[in-house]
């Protein structure tokens, strides 16, 4: 299962898609939703969010491990450096590999302050890089301390995240390098939403993995693709959000366009959004699809 997601990363089209667990405690209605659109059918995985702005949230191993048993296909789980101390993530990696999740998105997680629950506390020991170490270790049949496991665990296949936009890309460089070199198979940039901020992307990923070796060589830069249906998400993601670019292109079509209708909005924004899956898919055809759960705008725009 993970051995052709990772063939496909590194030679062919990939594309998976991101499902956000809800404050519930089942993963049905996510599955139905899915089923609805036969998405499972159209993407090579999934993936997994861990309590994301710190809001209570399903837990994101074991909806990985709902979403593998059901559709036979591999999921990434999150895993964030918020709410965990390095003894309870290598305790959850522990338990996880019995049960096949094994591929890990390594976060360091959004800030405890924007949780839900009243006075929540962050752990954050160290950043992401921490977990990408720690799954190392893991492959290599030890504990973070050095202790040999009387069993090894089965492999497990570590993916990290990057901002899609800097005004100095050499910081974005400088990250992708510590994350390859720290193991990082994938790296799934925040959404990109023009084509020569995803170029300029992908020529600083080369750039990152350049004087890396052996199987690091192997790494790839995934896509991030968020479609954007309203003016009022770019304007957000545009003013509020650090690392995310929106043209002003973008936002210019979407404001006439919010002018005539609610529909005609949404008919823009969808064009834009598709378009770009399409031109990204012709020279980089590695793309991580999130739409907040909207698998009816995840179906239109992959289809």
């Amino acid at each position: 299962m993970f051995e052709t997601l990772l063939q496909k990363l590194q030679e062919d089209y990939f594309l998976t898609l991101e499902t956000t667990p809800q404050h519930e405690p089942t993963m049905h209605n996510i599955i139905e939703r899915i089923k609805k659109f036969k998405l499972q059918d159209k993407v090579d995985g999934f993936s997994c969010t861990d309590n994301p702005l710190a809001k209570l949230k399903y837990n994101a191993l074991f909806a990985s491990l709902k979403l593998q048993n059901e559709f036979a296909k591999p999921v990434i789980a999150t895993m964030t450096m918020r709410d965990r101390n390095k003894i309870a993530l290598q305790a959850d990696l522990l338990g996880a590999n019995e049960f096949d999740v094994r591929a890990i998105l390594a976060l360091t997680g959004d800030p405890a302050k924007m949780s839900d629950q009243p006075h929540s506390k962050g752990v954050f020991e160290a950043n992401s890089l921490m977990l990408l170490k720690i799954i190392k270790s893991f492959n290599y049949g030890m504990d973070f301390a050095g202790r040999p496991f009387k069993i090894e665990p089965k492999q497990i296949y570590p993916f990290s995240v990057v901002n899609s936009y800097a005004k100095n890309f050499s910081s974005l460089e400088r990250k992708m390098h510590q994350k390859v070199q720290n193991g990082s198979l994938g790296i799934i940039s925040q959404p990109v939403f023009d084509i020569e901020n995803a170029k300029k992307l992908l020529e600083t990923f080369d750039k990152a993995k350049a004087d890396v070796s052996g199987d690091k060589k192997k790494a790839q830069l995934i896509f991030g693709l968020f479609p954007i249906t309203k003016l009022r998400t770019a304007l957000f993601l545009s003013a509020q959000v650090p690392g995310i670019h929106v043209p002003q292109l973008w936002i210019d079509k979407l404001e006439a366009a919010h002018k005539i209708s609610e529909d005609e909005e949404y008919k823009v924004g969808m064009q834009l959004s598709t378009d770009l899956y399409k031109e990204i898919r012709k020279f980089h055809p590695k793309i991580h699809l999130m739409t907040a759960n909207r698998f009816d705008v995840a179906n239109e725009v992959i289809s």
